[in-house]
């Protein structure tokens, strides 16, 4: 625009000099100076603000990315439930017990030693502690299955661990070697579909029995009865080693099922709501059992109709590229017995489809997936140090509902940009259109260089930052994420922040500054020095009137739709703050012998700013009129 307006002031005649010196007025009026620290002080702030809600923001660009969300992919333990691990159902000696609150028959411990010896001993858990107050640290199922041992079966003599078989995504079971009394043995536990095709019996009523079809049918329907309450099952199996022999996972003996509980937390059904009012799809992708995952969901209301899209680990290796595309566009999708590269692989295909994708993950496998995502979150009480170092953001308390909660600040951050970007391109327009003015119509300049600085680093900047901390609008979660190319500066915010308010706050300020010209005895056509008084007090009433009218401008993009009586003047205080910076600092630059002397200003007559108040009033008709407008048009949802 300098460089168009350099070439139309030669072409005009202007000497080279005035015309540079217009050129680079012209630059100054269109820049806006403070928004880079206005946007970055927002981010900022924002961050804060996410803090305060459980939220560790890692990367400032993921603020403003959350808003854009459309696809949250969560796990499920720890996520969507309270990582809290309870024992409430067992299958043993060919019978389900699903309620152990009245405890169990007398003698099924001692009958089932094999069972309870794997429970007590297949685990990683440390001991903390005296003796007298001992206590384990670590996975929550390892700890509830210990209490369980401890309340029933205590294991007394001390037992030493030979060797372990870790667990892993691809095994999902682990294993370890103890030396027992009569032998080592080996212990087994994981999950059934891993566990039960290497087992060859079953121990039943204090014996080893053959494991036939009819009895894998069996408890395969046990665990099938299980998993549909919601409980997470695990197999427990055992094998004796001969001395000196490598231990293998074959020819096992299954002791029994185990059903853990692990509640939902409490405000996951009213986050997945707010999620679904928001048009974010929510997919659960979880290790545990689909009829598990499935039962949760509907717990807690991520899945409502009969025939939900359930998608497992095997399902997924059977899928090519453009069946996964064609399965992930299902309404409700829960994705069960899932590998870290499975996960990674349903984040680039969501991707590839277009959707802006948030994933939670904790462990070092989840890593890929969190780097490919748009905003990958870890999690900070159950997360590896590797998991936070790729993520985004960090979820201090693991809880899904945090993250609904970083989505709504972000979608707010976006929408408090533009609203400040408006704010400031108002009073470029009012100190553009004097430069136009100046050139082609010869009306003096109304506004210098040093001035206009003044009101882009000086009296706007307060009132700017205080827009980019408004609180989210009440309606923010219930409108779709914006689309993915839209851009932050659009022909909505141009129209509104250059036309609608930026036209009539330079008909105020050029008005104002032919007043005070007019009132002093000039009349058009008439040079006026850049020394003489008279033009130090036109250009004083012109910065006059771009504060003024920014002083009402605030309040006015406090919300694009909202009346001003609703969203009122209190709620901010860095707003209430910024008027008065921006008072304050005109009153000196008017009234000042240094303000005059660092600005070129000069006195303003009280018939001044009783000039400008029709100004002012007549802006807030006009757009609480367009407001109006608007929301008959586009009622809110």
């Amino acid at each position: 625009i300098g460089v168009v307006f350099f070439c139309l002031g030669m072409v005009l005649g202007m000497p080279f000099w005035s015309d540079f010196i217009f050129t680079i007025g012209l630059i100054v009026a269109m820049v806006p100076e403070g928004l880079l620290p206005t946007l970055t002080l927002s981010l900022v702030l924002a961050t804060q603000r996410m803090a305060r809600r459980q939220v560790l923001i890692r990367h400032l660009p993921s603020v403003e990315a959350l808003g854009s969300t459309t696809v949250i992919c969560t796990d499920k333990t720890g996520t969507l439930t309270q990582n809290r691990m309870t024992v409430t159902a067992l299958w043993l000696d060919g019978s389900l017990y699903g309620d152990l609150e009245h405890g169990l028959p007398v003698g099924i411990a001692q009958a089932n030693a094999p069972f309870f010896q794997v429970a007590g001993l297949c685990h990683d858990l440390q001991q903390t502690g005296p003796c007298e107050s001992l206590t384990y640290l670590g996975d929550p199922m390892e700890q509830a299955m210990l209490q369980l041992v401890n309340r029933i079966a205590p294991q007394t003599c001390p037992i030493a661990r030979l060797q372990e078989l870790p667990f892993n995504a691809e095994r999902m079971r682990m294993s370890v070697v103890y030396a027992m009394a009569d032998g080592p043995r080996l212990l087994c536990k994981g999950a059934l579909e891993k566990v039960l095709p290497l087992c060859t019996g079953q121990w039943r009523d204090g014996a080893i029995t053959p494991l036939t079809d009819e009895c894998r049918a069996r408890i395969l329907a046990a665990q099938t009865s299980m998993a549909d309450r919601g409980l997470r099952v695990l197999a427990l199996a055992w094998r004796d080693v001969e001395a000196g022999q490598m231990p293998v996972e074959q020819t096992l003996v299954l002791a029994g099922l185990v059903g853990l509980q692990d509640p939902p937390r409490p405000e996951v059904p009213g986050a997945i709501g707010a999620c679904q009012a928001a048009g974010i799809k929510v997919i659960m992708v979880t290790g545990d059992n689909p009829h598990t995952a499935l039962a949760i969901a509907r717990e807690i209301g991520l899945v409502r109709s009969d025939a939900p899209q359930v998608l497992t680990g095997a399902q997924l290796l059977q899928l090519s590229d453009a069946q996964l595309q064609l399965a992930l566009d299902a309404a409700e999708i829960i994705c069960a017995r899932i590998a870290p590269e499975q996960k990674l692989r349903i984040v680039e295909t969501l991707k590839r489809k277009g959707e802006i994708v948030a994933v939670t993950g904790d462990g070092v496998n989840d890593a890929p997936a969190l780097k490919s995502a748009h905003v990958g979150i870890a999690m900070g009480l159950s997360g590896t140090d590797v998991a936070r170092e790729v993520a985004d953001m960090v979820l201090l308390d693991d809880n899904f509902a945090s993250i609904v909660n970083a989505v709504e600040e972000g979608r707010a951050v976006f929408d408090n940009i533009r609203k400040f970007l408006t704010y400031i391109l108002a009073h470029n327009m009012a100190e553009l259109i004097p430069y136009l003015g100046f050139v082609l119509v010869k009306l003096p300049l109304a506004i210098t260089p040093l001035q206009m600085l003044a009101i882009d680093m000086g009296t706007d900047t307060l009132t700017a930052l205080g827009l980019g901390v408004e609180r989210p609008d009440p309606q923010i979660m219930q409108r779709p994420p914006r689309p993915p190319g839209e851009r932050l500066f659009n022909l909505g915010v141009a129209l509104r922040g250059y036309v609608a308010l930026g036209l009539f706050e330079a008909l105020a300020t050029v008005s104002t500054f032919i007043f005070v010209l007019q009132r002093g005895g000039w009349t058009f056509g008439d040079t006026v020095a850049f020394s003489d008084p008279l033009y130090h007090q036109a250009t004083t009433g012109s910065l006059a009137a771009i504060v003024v009218l920014q002083v009402v401008n605030v309040f006015l993009c406090r919300s694009t739709t909202r009346s001003v009586f609703d969203t009122g003047v209190r709620g901010n205080p860095l707003i209430l703050w910024g008027v008065a910076l921006e008072i304050v600092l005109i009153l000196l630059f008017t009234y000042t012998r240094w303000g005059n002397a660092l600005l070129g200003t000069a006195p303003l007559p009280f018939e001044v700013w009783l000039f400008l108040l029709p100004f002012a009033l007549l802006l807030i008709g006009l757009e609480e009129a367009r407001k109006a407008f608007v929301r008959r048009r586009c009622p809110s949802p």
